[in-house]
């Protein structure tokens, strides 16, 4: 009675059996490809898909990144040059104002001398032609009286007393 059975000792190993299990075996395996394995597969390979894309895309942004920040960089230097050049600028004409804000104050303080000393010399000529003057109406005045008469010296004294009074008042 060995026809399908192997008989081992106390064991018996049924061929049918294993027939049976190894093609039920094959059938699942079968069955697991086709519904689970290949779907499970499918999606792992879109969410590799969509992890690669994910990446590439934040690789693009993050050079864009880069270039924009070096772009950045770029334009704060060229305005930090902008404004240094501007600065410069300002010192120069500044400096240029000033100078010429003192050459015209030096120009100007000169000419008002000058014509401080033009006009102390102009009223110091009217004082001394003034002066000649009373002295030569003094003169004839006193010329005129001494001539009327003669004077003793108190007349004389009294007579230049009022002189100068007169002269004083004709002022």
């Amino acid at each position: 009675m060995l026809t399908n059975a192997l008989v081992l000792g106390e064991a018996h190993i049924n061929s049918g059996d294993i027939i049976f299990q190894l093609l039920m075996f094959i059938i699942l395996l079968a069955l697991l490809k086709k519904y689970a394995w290949g779907p499970l597969v499918g999606i792992m390979k879109q969410r590799e898909d969509h992890i690669a894309n994910e990446i590439e895309a934040a690789e693009k942004s993050r050079v864009e990144a880069n270039k924009f920040l070096e772009e950045t960089r770029q334009e704060l230097k060229k305005a930090r040059e902008d404004a240094q050049a501007l600065i410069e600028n300002a010192k120069k004409q500044g400096e240029r104002q000033k100078d010429e804000i003192i050459a015209a104050s030096r120009q100007e303080a000169e000419r008002l001398k000058e014509s401080a000393k033009a006009e102390i010399n102009r009223q110091k000529e009217q004082a001394v032609a003034e002066l000649r003057d009373q002295v030569a109406s003094l003169s004839v005045l006193i010329a005129s009286k001494v001539i009327e008469k003669e004077l003793s010296e108190q007349d004389q004294e009294k007579l230049i007393q009022d002189f100068i009074k007169e002269a004083g008042e004709g002022r």
